[in-house]
């Protein structure tokens, strides 16, 4: 897993890649318009998106769903550009070869789609209070996770433990503790996507309710890596804790 400076420079080749795709798109008079037209208009609002997570890839607990996001969404402009170029008349030698690449660019496009959901998703819990234009793009999982959702669930509470109100971050902390009690999985998971130092802040600095529920998650995930619970909290010089949780 690479630092915030790795992560910007993938945000940076893969917004080239899709300025690449939108000016070949201009540059070549393609058949397919309105196939063509579509896989334009939706790469146009991918960029978009990569330039606005661009800015945030200092945040921690955005990185590691970014690292799944972003070279999926790099690999799917790839085909893209790749696509459009064999697109190009001068490929196309007879009419079921056409048949085949419009298939291909509807499949394309639905891949956009689901890069734009991931994305869209992404800079709702960065910021759940912006618009980002979601509006014809709201997924209940981004796309990245469909084959594990429980990843995103932990990535949105874990945004939330470091976004949220003190009343949000309690109840995001309640849920780990959830997650953890039914899975040493799901417990793993949590540690491995950042969901520790979160948790020892609101131990810190959270309301009573909020310091009990980070207390009880980090009990359960001390059970699970107690050696990732120490080097963390050591990383963090974190204070005692709050009186009625030295039990931990």
């Amino acid at each position: 897993m690479g630092d915030s400076d790795t992560l910007k420079q993938k945000l940076a080749e893969t917004i080239e890649l899709a300025d690449k795709v939108t000016t070949t798109l201009d540059e070549l008079n393609i058949p397919f318009k309105q196939e063509c037209g579509d896989l334009k208009s939706k790469t146009i609002k991918l960029s978009s998106l990569l330039r606005q997570a661009s800015a945030a890839t200092s945040e921690l607990y955005l990185q590691r769903p970014m690292w799944s996001i972003v070279p999926q969404t790099e690999h799917v402009l790839y085909e893209a550009l790749l696509l459009v170029m064999k697109c190009h008349p001068d490929n196309i030698k007879k009419r079921i070869f056409s048949i085949v690449h419009v298939s291909a660019i509807r499949k394309t496009s639905s891949q956009l789609e689901n890069s734009i959901g991931d994305l869209t998703w992404l800079l709702r819990i960065s910021n759940p209070d912006e618009d980002h234009g979601s509006e014809n793009h709201i997924h209940i999982l981004p796309p990245v996770a469909f084959n594990d959702p429980i990843i995103a669930l932990i990535w949105e509470l874990i945004a939330s433990l470091c976004t949220g109100s003190l009343e949000d971050r309690s109840d995001a902390a309640a849920c780990l503790v959830s997650l953890a009690h039914e899975s040493d999985r799901y417990g793993k998971m949590i540690i491995e996507e950042g969901g520790v130092g979160p948790l020892l802040k609101l131990m810190e600095e959270g309301n009573s309710e909020g310091q009990n529920n980070a207390a009880r998650a980090i009990r359960l995930l001390k059970v699970i890596n107690s050696v990732v619970i120490l080097i963390t909290s050591a990383s963090m010089r974190t204070p005692d804790l709050p009186a009625g949780l030295t039990h931990l």
